[in-house]
């Protein structure tokens, strides 16, 4: 059988894969079609090009989960990471880049490697001699590759805007104002009659949001994405409100088959519905709220629902230009196309938002192709760890039937046991926003806590 690892795509998640491949002495084929074929959106041709933000986001590994999954790819020796460190430019408590000398330095380390070979070409086929392959292409996939793609899977379109649903913390929601129940109280495979936490609006709720929506600005499209259309069924919320007052409550806001368990002799005029995204029950998907208003305007205009007054936001919504995969369905617990396990998917492609996100997975995935090809066991990493709840995520842990891409954040990990209450210095229990925020931070820091030991355990095993 052929030892030798095909990586497709140069960007973050391909870079990383082939580094940590060749670092564990396996032979691979690095395969990136520019300049033979550019892109919309790419101006080099070097390995790991940002083409968006030169940032990395929060460097906190205390108590934010971006900063802990750069601390578990540090202990991972990851080269993204490493040129990052290097390069990094000042942006508070971000990890921010100079852009031209982190694809330089990454693309240079790679170029040295004795175990790396770069084959500047488009790859449209995966000959049949390619036993072991890596398709890392992220968003800006060649219509040919996706086409190919597109066979293997089963999905006739992989490029399409992406608009996608906020997803708020479960314990931001204010319960007293919101119920649980189904439409019509509506079992459904594997329901309970109360799926759904509804936030209920009057008439004069709902007309002061229906205008703050309206009125909202919203993000602009990038050149290169102008001429990309919506993906069917996902229209913006603020695109929908501008099609009549009515529209909303009559589509994703209708209060049909609701009755208010606080007070059920009000009819509400609208509500909002949430819905659960994840095995564990701690984020909720804004059902119907895809939307491309700024971030600023969204926390300001969604905290307008009744309910979610003080919301905490896991992901904001967004639409952009993406292709990626059904992975719930698709892919197996080590990145492996079900259908094909000789192949497997990394980066951005797999549903992971963000630069170390897709780093993450291409790391996880050249790692497992490299035991596979040495006959090693390697264990998958604890969900309680940033890489765990990542890879779990896209795998196991996220609903099929509504999955979209997501960020690393505490949401998506196993919930801690119950905290005891914040105190003071003078060991007296907190009251009102001091209370909110100790808490808050105590959360997180066990999170990060409990990460960091079992990352450690699992990562001194592997």
């Amino acid at each position: 059988m052929e030892k030798v690892l095909h990586i497709i795509g140069g960007g973050l998640a391909g870079s990383e894969a082939a580094w940590q491949a060749a670092e564990a002495g396996v032979q691979v084929v690095l395969h990136e079609m520019r300049p033979v074929r550019k892109t919309d959106a790419h101006v080099t041709d070097g390995l790991a090009e940002l083409v968006c933000s030169n940032s990395f986001r929060s460097d906190d590994a205390e108590t934010n989960a971006v900063g802990l999954l750069h601390a578990e790819l540090r202990d991972s020796d990851s080269l993204i990471m490493q040129c990052a460190d290097v390069h990094q430019v000042p942006a508070g408590g971000a990890l921010a880049v100079d852009r031209e000398g982190f694809s330089q330095s990454v693309t240079a380390k790679i170029e040295a490697h004795p175990n790396i070979t770069i084959a500047r070409a488009e790859v449209t086929e995966i000959p049949t001699d390619w036993q072991h392959v890596i398709i890392a292409t992220g968003p800006l996939t060649s219509p040919a590759l996706s086409e190919l793609i597109g066979k293997m899977t089963g999905s006739d379109k992989l490029a399409f805007f992406d608009a996608i649903a906020p997803i708020i913390y479960r314990d931001s929601v204010d319960m007293d104002i919101c119920w649980h129940q189904s439409r019509y109280d509506k079992l459904g495979p594997g329901g309970t009659g109360k799926d759904y936490i509804n936030c209920p609006m009057d008439e004069a709720q709902y007309n002061a949001f229906l205008d703050a929506l309206i009125e909202s600005d919203t993000a602009d499209f990038k050149e290169w994405e102008e001429d990309t259309p919506y993906f069917n069924g996902c229209l913006p919320i603020e695109v929908m409100a501008t099609r009549g007052r009515d529209t909303l409550r009559h589509g994703p806001m209708k209060p049909r088959g609701l009755t208010n368990a606080h007070n059920p002799d009000v009819k509400a005029h609208a509500v909002v519905q949430l819905r659960q995204d994840n095995a564990l029950g701690t984020l909720f998907n804004m059902v119907g709220f895809q939307t491309k208003l700024k971030y600023g305007a969204q926390t300001d205009v969604f905290r307008l629902i009744p309910g979610l007054e003080d919301a905490r936001f896991a992901r904001l919504g967004g639409l952009h230009r993406n292709t990626f995969l059904n992975s719930p369905s698709l892919l197996d617990g080590e990145l492996r196309l079900k259908n094909a396990p000789h192949i497997r998917f990394a980066g951005q492609i797999t549903g992971v938002e963000g630069y170390v996100e897709s780093t993450t997975i291409g790391l996880m995935a050249g790692r497992f192709a490299a035991a596979q090809i040495q006959g090693r066991e390697m264990a998958q990493p604890p969900v309680t760890t940033a890489f765990g709840a990542l890879l779990a995520h896209i795998t196991v842990n996220a609903d099929a039937k509504t999955f979209q891409p997501m960020n690393v954040n505490f949401g998506l990990m196993p919930e801690l046991g119950e905290m005891p209450a914040p105190v003071g210095e003078d060991g007296k229990r907190l009251r009102g926003k001091s209370r909110m925020q100790a808490k808050k931070q105590a959360r997180q820091r066990a999170f990060t806590s409990r990460a960091r030991a079992d990352f450690s355990s699992w990562h001194q095993a592997s």
